[in-house]
């Protein structure tokens, strides 16, 4: 066994895996789920308009905004009925990707 880099168990599915764990992995982010009444942008873009308000009851399927990227406009519906909590875009700006658009109620 090598002191720097030691042997490991994963265990996966019920069985149980020796192997050796590289310092990326070992570094990796966790996966944490993501929050259903966030919605993010799925790619990075410019917010070309806004269709709803703060406070404003939305149907699920809505256009909620309408995100530009590599010259395709992309319209962001609202995954299901519920009420916009708040709006943290602007028209006309940047935005990267999972940035966090529109937060639902």
């Amino acid at each position: 066994m090598n002191q720097n880099n030691p042997i490991n168990t994963l265990n996966i599915d019920d069985t149980a895996y020796e192997t050796f764990l590289t310092k990326k992995f070992k570094s990796r982010k966790p996966y944490s789920p993501s929050n259903p009444n966030q919605v993010v942008a799925f790619i990075p873009g410019v917010i070309r308009e806004i269709f709803v308000k703060k406070g404003q009851d939305v149907k699920k399927g809505d256009v909620l905004l309408t995100l530009e990227a590599m010259k395709m406009k992309n319209s962001i519906k609202a995954p299901f009925n519920s009420k916009v909590k708040s709006i943290e875009v602007e028209v006309g700006k940047m935005v990267m990707k999972n940035q966090l658009l529109i937060e639902l109620d």
